[in-house]
């Protein structure tokens, strides 16, 4: 497979660009040490049916990702249209992301927030580098989804929900 290794002279309007593509907001999430760690990821997406995949993006910046990748189960919540709040909460650095977030654990340490329209709980499978991200590939264990909820969307460097 060869990698595109031509530089964007402008990151900005790179960003502004990749902007006009709306996404799901996700919360990955973990028991670590006992206490709840997550982040908020719009870059979740499907992979694969049989086996059940998906994938999510996360840049080497991270400094939750290190911490995320102990745990043996990580929990993915599609974040609801109610649930703004945690997404901020989620994306904000140097605060306890949790504080003021219901949230549950599996007995495998996967945490997943209350109110989100869908959850999975997941295990790593594989990372691939591309770029200044990782691909991570998650296997999915257990799934279930909230029909009444209606998902959280990221376009344009800003939360929305959906129009009926």
């Amino acid at each position: 497979m060869s990698v595109i290794t031509r530089p964007v002279a402008d990151t900005g309007h790179l960003r502004h660009v990749f902007a006009a593509h709306p996404s799901g907001v996700t919360a990955l999430a973990a028991l670590i040490d006992g206490r709840p760690e997550g982040m908020a990821a719009s870059t979740f997406t499907s992979v694969s049916l049989e086996p059940a995949l998906v994938s999510v993006c996360l840049a080497h910046s991270s400094t939750t990702w290190p911490t995320l990748r102990l745990a043996t189960h990580l929990g993915i919540s599609v974040l609801s249209a109610a649930q703004q709040h945690a997404g901020q909460a989620l994306a904000a650095r140097g605060t306890d992301r949790f504080a003021n977030l219901a949230w549950r654990a599996t007995a495998r340490g996967a945490v997943f927030l209350d109110g989100a329209s869908a959850w999975l709980e997941t295990t790593v499978e594989d990372t691939v580098r591309a770029g200044d991200h990782d691909i991570v590939i998650l296997a999915v264990h257990d799934l279930d989804r909230d029909e009444s909820q209606a998902p959280l969307i990221f376009h344009g460097s800003g939360f929305h929900r959906l129009a009926s």
